[in-house]
C-alpha cells in the first residue's frame, strides 16, 4: 500500500502467536518488496527519544518494529516527485501495528520512541550503511504538523 509519499509502501506483516511466543515475519527474498540484500541492523529508540532528520542518497530501508512502538515522520523535498513537499505519519509496532515501511532513497525521515521501555527498529536495506552516502540535518529544519 503506497502512502501519499512517492515510493513510500506500508505493508502488514504476519505474526504467528501462540501460549510459547511468536514468530514475526519481516521480509523474504521470494517478496515482490525484496530487491537485493545489504545488511540487517537493529536500532535501540529509548522512550520519548527522537532520531533524525535523516536521509540516503541510494540505499533503500525496510523497516519493522518488532519490540515497543515508534512513530515515524517522513519528508518528501524531491523536486522530481510529485509528493514533494509532502509529510505522512507512520506508527510501526506490536501488537496492532506490526508492518513493513519501506523508505526510498533521498527521503528524509525521523523517528521517536513511543513506548515505555526501548522500541527495536529493524531495517534490512539493499545496501551496506555506508556514512558518505547519508544526509543529516538538525530537527528544526523541517516544519512538521507534530514539530517533534
Amino acid at each position: 500500500m503506497e502512502s501519499c509519499i512517492e515510493g513510500v509502501i506500508e505493508i502488514p506483516l504476519k505474526i504467528i502467536e501462540d501460549d510459547r511466543g511468536a514468530v514475526m515475519h519481516m521480509l523474504r527474498a521470494d517478496s515482490k518488496y525484496f530487491t537485493v540484500f545489504g545488511e540487517v541492523y537493529f536500532s535501540q529508540v529509548n522512550p520519548g527519544v527522537i532520531k533524525g532528520w535523516k536521509r540516503h542518497r541510494h540505499m533503500t530501508q525496510r523497516f519493522a518494529v518488532p519490540v515497543g512502538k515508534i512513530k515515524i515522520v517522513i519528508y518528501d523535498d524531491r523536486k522530481t516527485s510529485r509528493t514533494n513537499g509532502k509529510i505522512s505519519e507512520f506508527v510501526l509496532g506490536r501488537p496492532d501495528a506490526y508492518r513493513l515501511l519501506i523508505i526510498p532513497p533521498m527521503v528524509w525521515y525521523s523517528f521517536k520512541g513511543m513506548f515505555d521501555i526501548p522500541s527495536i527498529l529493524a531495517n534490512c536495506s539493499d545496501l551496506p550503511h555506508d556514512p558518505n552516502e547519508t544526509d543529516q540535518i538538525e530537527l528544526k529544519s523541517i516544519s512538521t504538523p507534530n514539530q517533534w
